[in-house]
């Protein structure tokens, strides 16, 4: 991912968070020389000293068994994004677009039935642990558990390079910048809004 000085993020613990709640990503693996992808949740933790990524897709789609024969694969993790009118800055310029994203590129294998019941609780925690009649792995019927167990398969990637970009105007002065958020908060799309935030937040926190 070209990632320009003022834009590239480093901190894993930055990284984490940001996985952590943008964790609908992008799969992708090679089949006979095309690129293939597939969009489905993840898992994103550290075991010791690597950071693994796991997640499932249905058996019945090819791409699993590239990930058999693949050395390597990419995962894409997009964030908020917004265009960026140029007629918000002081001076003359081109409009552009505002973004975060992190990509993944990792070595990739096959969980076993026991490995992928364990994600699969672990996912339901994240998504269902706070709601008060939460969709547990102990609330449901073990028929269906097996029946949906043999429609999926589990994966297991470890992370062997992590590129990771947020765009966030770094590189305009603090009017422009200020400017940039008051005008994304009045645009009447929710991915401007979130972008807003997420701008807001950076300068709360500088």
């Amino acid at each position: 991912m070209y990632t320009p000085k003022y834009y590239k993020v480093t901190d894993m613990e930055e990284i984490k968070d940001f996985i952590s709640k943008n964790s609908f990503a992008i799969l992708v693996s090679t089949k006979d020389g095309r690129p293939i992808a597939t969009h489905l949740p993840i898992l994103f933790q550290q075991e010791s000293e690597e950071y693994v990524v796991t997640g499932h897709m249905a058996y019945g789609n090819p791409q699993w068994k590239t990930l058999q024969a693949s050395e390597e694969i990419l995962l894409i993790i997009q964030g908020p994004h917004s265009y960026i009118s140029s007629s918000w800055y002081e001076q003359e310029n081109v409009p552009t677009w505002n973004y975060q994203a992190v990509h993944l590129y990792g070595e990739p294998t096959i969980l076993s039935q026991e490995e992928l019941i364990h994600d699969l609780e672990r996912l339901l925690e994240k998504y269902e642990g706070h709601r008060p009649q939460g969709v547990l792995w102990g609330t449901l019927s073990q028929d269906l558990l097996e029946k949906e167990l043999r429609g999926i398969v589990g994966f297991k990637i470890k992370v062997k390079e992590v590129q990771a970009a947020y765009k966030l105007s770094q590189n305009r002065n603090d009017r422009d910048y200020e400017a940039i958020i008051e005008n994304l908060r009045v645009e009447k799309d929710e991915h401007s809004h979130q972008m807003a935030e997420v701008m807001a937040n950076r300068l709360d926190n500088k």
